[in-house]
């Protein structure tokens, strides 16, 4: 999933008090929001170790766990492999179904057909926040199609990058008769100059069986260079962030 964009702010003093600031045009936020999207495109490889966990509906111990390598090699070539899994058999199987899509969706059509942009979204004002210390624009959501890749939400632009910190929402259509509702939250950050996803939460209303959750979080993060420069067999965990 992705987005991008710039405009100009300005305060100035009357009878020596502050005056704030108007807001930043709906506008220019999205056109600002798309350069930066596009500028933050990778140009090298990268690797990154994620862990994944599988929640039943009224556990609160993870029924599986599942850790798993990604290559990225640009423009768009990705490719996954488990590195290892245990508890329920499930937990593997999902994560593989959501790998298989992110790997699909690597390609440049389908990227644009997922991107956060004008295109794919009807967007509105919602307001500003601080997240994680940084000030965000809050914006919302509202698909133009009604496709299982496309979320009716809310996304965090960043005020200074312009590039998104958080998106959340529902899927505006479930990809599964047996998905009556599914809620998802992904968080980004930058790693050594990759704008990446760091954080995922995933709860899916299941028919019969009741809500599940998947989560994902970051291990380790490699740069091409690091991966050049590691003696270690591809797949080995680092460190931990």
């Amino acid at each position: 999933m992705n987005a991008a964009l710039v405009a100009l702010l300005c305060s100035f003093g009357v009878t020596q008090q502050a005056v704030v600031p108007p807001q930043m045009p709906l506008e220019a936020i999205l056109q600002s929001m798309q350069k930066a999207q596009i500028a933050v495109r990778p140009q090298a490889s990268y690797q990154i170790v994620r862990e994944y966990r599988l929640f039943g509906a009224k556990d609160s111990k993870a029924d599986s766990e599942v850790v798993a390598e990604i290559n990225f090699r640009p423009p768009a070539s990705k490719r996954y492999s488990i590195q290892r899994s245990s508890g329920s058999s499930r937990g593997a199987q999902l994560v593989r179904r959501v790998l298989d899509h992110e790997v699909e969706a690597t390609s440049n059509d389908a990227n644009a057909r997922t991107a956060i942009s004008s295109d794919n979204y009807n967007f509105n004002f919602v307001g500003e926040v601080t997240l994680d210390g940084q000030s965000c624009y809050v914006l919302g959501l509202k698909p133009k199609r009604r496709e299982s890749n496309l979320l009716s939400g809310q996304v965090w632009v960043d005020k200074s990058s312009f590039l998104i910190r958080q998106i959340e929402g529902e899927v505006e259509k479930p990809p599964s008769w047996w998905l009556k509702k599914l809620r998802v939250r992904l968080a980004f950050a930058d790693f050594e100059g990759t704008w990446v996803q760091t954080s995922m939460e995933a709860i899916a209303d299941v028919r019969v069986v009741g809500a599940h959750t998947l989560t994902s979080r970051i291990l380790d993060y490699q740069s091409e260079s690091e991966l050049a420069a590691t003696p270690f067999p591809a797949g080995s965990i680092l460190r931990k962030r």
